[in-house]
């Protein structure tokens, strides 16, 4: 599966922060999740520490919630 790379190009800070805000209300709740997931196996990648330590530190930040 080919992913696409884009890039937005904004005049601020804050420009920046609504267009992730407007990009990421416009996914779906799985999309969302997916994306949180992709996230967190990079940052396990990058912080790699004796047994699954690091990941503890994630979980009282994740919610897992069911939809309806």
């Amino acid at each position: 599966m080919k992913k696409k790379v884009w890039v937005n190009i904004a005049g601020s800070f804050s420009a920046a922060d609504e267009f992730d805000s407007e990009y990421y209300k416009e996914q779906t709740p799985d999309q969302r999740l997916d994306a949180m997931q992709f996230l967190r196996e990079q940052y396990c990648k990058m912080n790699k520490k004796a047994g699954d330590a690091h990941r503890k530190g994630l979980r009282r930040f994740i919610t897992v919630t069911k939809l309806s």
